[in-house]
């Protein structure tokens, strides 16, 4: 029965070539891009599973000075505390990123090699115990030594080419000081990614900000380390963390109290972080779980689309089976044979696009990874292989549940007579198909035209600073900050050069420094939170930035500030006279106003400006983490290549043996954005693929319906009708749907588009020619479509098609 069914499958498939080609095609696009997606879908899920399922990061929910908001990290001495104080904490660690600080690149020497690398993290001796990686060589027990490090695999080889790193001696250079470490471990992460990437972990008690985790005690402030617990198995989560509360409020409610903050510890299963936006102070990037969702929203309607194909030609293709339903019928084949028959023909086609899909998957990978920007490589394992067979099965039974039922319910009687008509009306249902295929693909041309209008937005929007023709030049260590005045001297020498300053950071780069600030006179609970950079007198002239009260900084003005208008406003003060006046951070003495500046996004269009404010310290400010290491240069320009071989020039006169390193402002601030460009590029190749995929349908359709009007199309060009009058009527039939799907996906498209604008604080209006033009984009590609076979059927020779009659 079962080699019966498969001979006459084949025998229908080779018969009809076109229809099959067209499923076929249509069902591999759509499975290459079903399989790329679902794949990275689960890649991005996988962050931390490797993980027992009892391990919690701590987060601070915290309010202060009206802002409510969500810290990836903790105080120092929660950690461990809680281990201390409640049983159910089998072991903790904490972490302290580096970055969060502004503190990027390390100088790593050992012998004659000397490396700048990236992500070094400062971690508890009890790290390895929390989380797990794969020792290469060596032992985490090697961390329970100040001035120990342990290695990812591919740090410890480009530092020592081929020697085993254990016992060996490296010097790490960066704005903690020169020290040298002793090389405990080597490890890879062969065992599954984690939300935590470092280069480099070094033991917490050593030198710089891990000395300071290991001995400040304050339970309110101070949120910089990654703390993280493994309960024991059977803890109530819930139960204790109603627990913490009194036991915080016990050791940081008077430090809370004089910091006007209230603050909450929450557990997160680590399982989590990756999926989960929103939260500050994050460990890396994170994918949020509604952009996933709407992956694999796109994925389906992408493979349900290629599934329609097949269902609309199956069904137009029923009148040539049904002589054969008759005949089986009549030689006894109940329904349920019929229906298995042709079921078993829809998983045969479906089987076939998938092996297709499998070596076009694998060819596309590379222009797929640049477009998500992952790194996704689907592995011939149990869950690589669960998927292709989950597909291979709902492609099957989606696209063919369908003919095979309708073919299956022809007459006997009828069919025989040459009447193929069923109860169901196979025109009607094809007609809704393709209705519902191009309001899908409609909507995802909208969701194009929407994105790009914001993201087109974002790069126009007045900042109110100048992104432009700004470079940033990075002084990593004690050493080349020592030489930092002479080379801004240099450049100034420069007729391109325009202007010269040095800050800790940047616009576009997360701000690291926040104090609450309150007008003399005034207590901590009418503080305002405040985000600051540490300048020099020259960064407003150099950045760009508008004044709207007082004046621009002098040398003579260090310790004084110059304030955004968001905080003259939440301070109560008018921005226009605010100069002049006086602040007092907590615990501090007061500091002078010097101006106001007009607000601009130190951020990005994703958040409201926040308090913000310049605090003039040239050589630095003892206490503030005052650091100015970062460079900003203005330019004016139109050849780059000439300017920047002359900085290299100047760079390795003052700073030899330094790596010549710069970025240019714009590309930061472009940065910011990553997430929705990426969104944009995977909308982008995905719609054109349903749209393909749909004029694919569309022509067989179109094809189909030219060949069953042949002899009325004869009848009609010998009566006198014009190739453009027949041309007309064959393809009436099908804009109709066309414009039917864009009446029900503008509705569709406007909500989720206001949805995802949502996201951002400044956003472009939603106009209704977005949706016009995205219907008129399906409409015109369909019509193209089809008037190409309907055309080529209005040209045919009438004398053709009436030589039987």
């Amino acid at each position: 029965m079962f080699q019966s069914y498969f001979l006459t499958t084949l025998r229908n498939l080779r018969k009809n070539r076109l229809f099959t080609a067209i499923n076929v095609i249509g069902l591999a696009v759509g499975t290459l891009c079903c399989l790329y997606i679902v794949s990275y879908v689960e890649d991005q899920f996988s962050y931390d599973r490797q993980l027992p399922a009892n391990t919690y990061r701590i987060n601070s929910r915290m309010s202060m000075s009206g802002d409510a908001f969500v810290n990836g990290t903790a105080s120092p001495p929660i950690g461990p505390q809680m281990k201390e104080d409640f049983p159910e904490v089998e072991q903790y660690t904490r972490v302290l990123q580096t970055n969060l600080f502004g503190v990027k690149d390390h100088l790593i020497k050992y012998k004659d090699q000397a490396l700048y690398e990236k992500d070094l993290d400062y971690v508890d001796s009890t790290f390895f115990n929390v989380f797990s990686y794969h020792f290469v060589s060596g032992s985490p027990d090697g961390l329970k030594q100040p001035f120990s490090v342990v290695l990812l695999k591919s740090t410890a080889d480009k530092i020592f080419k081929g020697e085993d790193p254990v016992g060996k001696v490296i010097t790490i250079d960066n704005t903690y000081g020169k020290q040298d470490f002793l090389v405990a471990g080597v490890v890879d992460e062969s065992l599954g990614k984690s939300h935590l990437h470092a280069n480099i972990f070094v033991t917490m008690n050593s030198n710089g900000m891990g000395k300071y985790v290991y001995t400040v005690q304050r339970w309110g402030g101070e949120n910089i380390v990654g703390t993280y617990v493994r309960l024991r198995a059977g803890t109530n989560t819930n139960q204790l963390e109603s627990r913490l509360q009194p036991w915080l409020e016990q050791h940081g409610g008077q430090e809370m109290k004089q910091l006007g903050m209230t603050k909450h510890l929450v557990f997160e299963p680590v399982t989590d972080i990756h999926t989960t936006t929103g939260v500050l102070h994050e460990m890396s990037a994170t994918t949020g779980a509604v952009f996933l969702r709407i992956l694999l929203a796109i994925a389906f309607l992408v493979q349900g689309i290629a599934c329609i194909n097949f269902m609309n030609l199956s069904t137009a293709r029923a009148s040539r089976r049904a002589k054969e339903v008759g005949v089986r019928k009549v030689l006894g084949a109940g329904r349920g044979d019929l229906v298995r028959q042709f079921l078993g023909e829809s998983f045969l086609l479906a089987l076939i696009g998938t092996v297709m899909a499998l070596p076009l998957l694998y060819l596309a990978l590379p222009w797929l990874n640049d477009i998500t920007g992952a790194d996704v490589h689907p592995k011939p394992d149990l869950v690589t292989a669960a998927i292709f067979a989950a597909l291979v099965a709902i492609t099957g039974l989606v696209s063919g549940s369908y003919p095979a039922f309708y073919l299956a319910a022809f007459r006997v009687v009828r069919v025989i007579k040459g009447n193929f008509s069923s109860h169901i009306s196979a025109a009607g249902i094809r007609r809704g198909l393709v209705v519902f295929q191009f309001t899908l693909s409609i909507l995802l041309v909208s969701g194009i035209i929407v994105i790009r209008s914001q993201l087109r937005y974002v790069q126009q929007k007045d900042l109110g600073f100048d992104k432009d023709q700004h470079l940033i030049f990075f002084f990593r260590n004690a050493e080349a900050r020592a030489k930092m005045d002479g080379f801004m001297d240099d450049l100034r020498q420069l007729s391109t050069v325009q202007g010269v300053s040095k800050s800790t950071n940047y616009p576009s780069q997360p701000v690291v420094n926040d104090w609450p600030f309150y007008p003399p006179g005034k207590d901590v609970a009418s503080a305002v939170d405040a985000k600051f950079y540490i300048t020099d007198e020259n960064f407003v002239k150099t950045a760009g930035i508008t004044l709207v009260g007082g004046r621009d900084f002098r040398r003579t003005d260090v310790g004084g500030v110059i304030i955004n208008e968001t905080m003259a406003r939440k301070l109560g003060l008018d921005p226009a006279t605010a100069a002049g006046g006086r602040l007092v951070p907590q615990n501090n003495e007061p500091i002078d106003i010097v101006g106001v500046m007009k607000d601009f996004n130190f951020g990005s269009l994703h958040e409201d400006v926040e308090p913000f404010m310049l605090w003039c310290g040239p050589d630095g400010l003892k206490g503030w983490g005052s650091t100015l290491s970062d460079l900003i240069v203005q330019v004016r320009t139109s050849d780059y290549g000439a300017l920047l071989a002359q900085i290299q020039g100047i760079w390795k006169k003052d700073l030899p043996g330094e790596p010549f390193d710069y970025r240019f402002l714009s590309d930061d601030v472009q940065l910011q954005y990553q997430a929705d460009l990426t969104l944009a590029g995977i909308i982008n190749t995905f719609a054109l693929v349903a749209i393909l995929i749909s004029c694919l349908g569309l022509f067989g359709l179109a094809a189909f319906s030219a060949e069953q009007r042949n002899k009325e199309i004869g009848i009609r060009k010998v009566l006198g009708a014009s190739v453009m009058g027949i041309v007309r009527l064959l393809s009436g039939d099908f804009i109709k749907p066309v414009l039917l799907g864009f009446a029900l996906a503008t509705p569709l498209a406007w909500w989720a588009m206001h949805r995802w604008l949502e996201s951002y604080a400044y956003r472009v209006p939603l106009r209704w020619w977005m949706f016009a033009l995205a219907g008129g984009v399906a409409l015109a590609i369909a019509l193209v479509t089809v008037s190409l076979q309907a055309f080529r059927a209005a040209r045919a020779n009438p004398v053709t098609s009436l030589r039987s009659e």
